[in-house]
């Protein structure tokens, strides 16, 4: 018998072993060297009670166990090692079951049951598949368990990559001010919930934090949500109406997309910042104001007041402090963890239980461009909840590959395993992926950083620190050429 191991460390980025339980020493002989051969590392036991302290909840393993054992069988097993973890995948083997045993064992929990005698290919197949399912399951519990420990800036700006943490860094630095800022981004980058942040972590976080979408309203129902107005101001003015900034009296106001407001109100605005006060419609009585304003806005405001688009005395009063929030597209590691939360949050919505998803839903999930950014992906985790789309995760059948994007992956590299593939960690997946998608950009663009951001919609800092991050040389492209 092959010396006992030590007790097998919960981590889910080391190698699935297999815990192989197996009383016939031919038997546990032949299929531990099968297993062995197929890349496995393999725990010897001959019975329940040696294989024992061989488990904790959360290792890294998969339990091959005899129905027919001395002492405790393996499914009089099976209750305890759920009990343990429900997640750990237990493969029962018998030469003397029948169909009704399979059956029960499967519904008391089994991930498999085979029927001696058994191939070699038989066998590894099954535990390669079970090896794959424990993987993926401990890397989804390694999410929940980094998504519980975040505090903070850090529990509500979600993501690991190098962009999100000079984010935070300049959200955390800003929120203990009072200073104006202006937050720019793509459509769908959560320029209103970095504008929440800074207001629930900073000293206003007691006054009312106030919102207004400055492109959806005609500019004389603007100007009263910011400004309020009297009771005969206007037809139908019954009553006083308090307006957006005196209602954000020491708290924060929100205006989002900044740049589609009206000229005239844009004057209006600059004038009530300027002098701290502000007249309701219909009133002649100034009204002292006291709000931190946050602007969000998906254009540069200094480019649009430079052609006339947006007042630049207004954009110099507001313009204190900005924040620039990266699209999804160049931040794809933040992907599992930004999808993991989303499903999370939307079984809590549904009443739903939360999924896990599966290794090439995953790399589609990482090949799609995300026009939408992080609002689009909050809406695919939504229907992933509701079972409302088909394997790829994404509609109309998303890519699962780096071709998904027009682009080619190096030699060897493949986005989803091959079937009989030893499989890869999630993060080994993610760097995988980045690299055969910035390979292919700088090659395609001689070399040049500053081309390959552009092709790839990412600014060049971004790049050059993945480019660091990956250990690849821009050079080595240029030489090529």
């Amino acid at each position: 018998m092959t010396p006992t191991a030590s007790p097998l460390p919960p981590a889910a980025d080391t190698p699935i072993r297999v815990l192989l339980v197996e009383d016939d020493e031919d038997v546990r002989l032949g299929s531990a060297q099968a297993l062995q051969l197929a890349g496995f590392e393999v725990v010897e036991c001959g019975s329940v009670e040696e294989a024992r302290p061989q488990l904790q909840a959360g290792a890294a393993l998969v339990v091959l166990c005899d129905v027919r054992l001395p002492g405790i069988s393996g499914l009089q097993w099976l209750p305890e090692l759920q009990a343990l973890d429900a997640q750990l995948p237990v493969i029962l083997v018998t030469g003397h079951g029948d169909i009704a045993m399979a059956v029960r064992a499967m519904r008391e929990g089994a991930w498999d049951f085979i029927a001696k005698p058994c191939s070699a290919d038989t066998l590894v197949a099954a535990v390669r598949r079970a090896a794959d399912k424990r993987r993926l399951s401990l890397q989804v519990e390694q999410l929940r368990a980094q998504l519980e420990g975040r505090r903070g800036v850090e529990a509500t700006l979600l993501g690991g990559s190098l962009l999100m943490e000079r984010v935070r860094a300049k959200v955390a630095a800003l929120a203990a001010t009072s200073a104006d800022v202006v937050i720019y981004g793509e459509t769908g980058t959560g320029k209103e919930l970095v504008a929440r942040c800074l207001h629930e972590q900073g000293p206003r976080r007691k006054g009312n934090f106030v919102a207004l979408n400055c492109g959806g309203l005609p500019e004389n129902l603007a100007e009263t949500e910011l400004f309020g107005h009297e009771p005969g101001a206007f037809t139908g003015a019954t009553k006083v109406r308090v307006g957006k900034l005196e209602h954000a009296k020491g708290g924060t106001l929100f205006l989002d997309e900044i740049e589609s407001m009206p000229m005239g109100l844009q004057v209006k605005l600059l004038r009530a910042l300027q002098e701290r006060s502000i007249e309701r419609l219909g009133s002649n009585v100034p009204r002292p104001i006291d709000c931190r304003v946050v602007a969000a806005a998906k254009e540069d405001l200094q480019r649009a007041s430079e052609r006339g688009a947006f007042r630049a005395d207004l954009y110099y009063r507001i313009g204190v402090a900005f924040i620039e929030l990266p699209p999804l597209r160049a931040r794809r590691e933040d992907i599992p963890l930004l999808f993991e939360h989303f499903t999370l949050e939307a079984a809590r919505r549904h009443q739903r239980p939360a999924p896990m998803v599966a290794p090439a839903q995953l790399a589609a999930l990482m090949a799609h461009p995300w026009p939408g950014n992080v609002r689009e992906l909050r809406n695919v985790a939504d229907r992933f909840v509701l079972g409302l789309l088909d394997d790829s995760l994404l509609p109309g059948g998303g890519g699962v590959a780096p071709a998904a994007l027009g682009m080619a992956p190096p030699p060897g590299m493949a986005a989803v395993p091959a079937e009989g593939a030893a499989a890869r960690t999630l993060p080994e997946q993610m760097e995988e992926f980045e690299r055969a998608v910035i390979t292919q950009a700088l090659r395609q663009q001689g070399g040049e950083v500053a081309a390959a951001a552009r092709a790839l919609g990412v600014p060049k800092q971004t790049l050059h620190d993945k480019l660091k991050r990956l250990n690849l040389s821009a050079a080595a492209f240029r030489a090529e050429g």
